[in-house]
């Protein structure tokens, strides 16, 4: 999800709430203790060099029960954030404490925030020798043919 998107849907919105790829819900008395921009520069196993750059939010539990960040409040984050770093209509990573800083892409179901499950990946596949992956077919997929046809399956 992009700044716009997100700015857009608060606006629509009473109460904000995040919810895990697991089904749990961030507490509500969470904290947007970070908007930023995150840049990397890095070189891929291909020796491509790269450069990439998304927005940055960080949820934080904090003691304070009482506290309900409210979505004009965050529009109000986020807008100043655009202005005083410069920050484009990026792609939004949220920072949440598991067992370490988790990493998430953001999505949103009607209702809730969600956070999703982000994956690393080889970038220069083509470079470094990694084969395709092949296709996997289920046996009982495979058409009931004699095995030693010509059009056979098993041959």
């Amino acid at each position: 999800m992009r700044l716009s998107k997100i700015k857009e849907l608060l606006g629509q919105l009473d109460t904000i709430g995040f919810q895990l790829p697991n089904g749990e819900l961030v507490p509500n008395h969470f904290h947007v203790t970070e908007v930023g921009k995150i840049t990397k520069n890095f070189i891929d196993c291909g020796g491509t060099v790269r450069n990439e750059e998304v927005a940055n939010f960080q949820l934080w539990n904090a003691n304070d029960y009482d506290h309900r960040l409210h979505p004009e409040k965050l529009i109000n984050i986020i807008e100043l954030s655009e202005k005083v770093l410069g920050i484009d209509d990026l792609e939004i990573e949220v920072e949440y404490q598991g067992q370490t800083i988790e990493k998430f892409g953001l999505d949103f179901d009607g209702t809730y925030f969600t956070l999703t499950s982000k994956q690393t990946d080889c970038l220069a596949k083509d470079n470094c020798g990694i084969p395709e992956e092949k296709q996997k077919v289920k046996l009982s997929d495979i058409k009931n043919e004699p095995c030693c046809s010509p059009d056979g399956n098993c041959c």
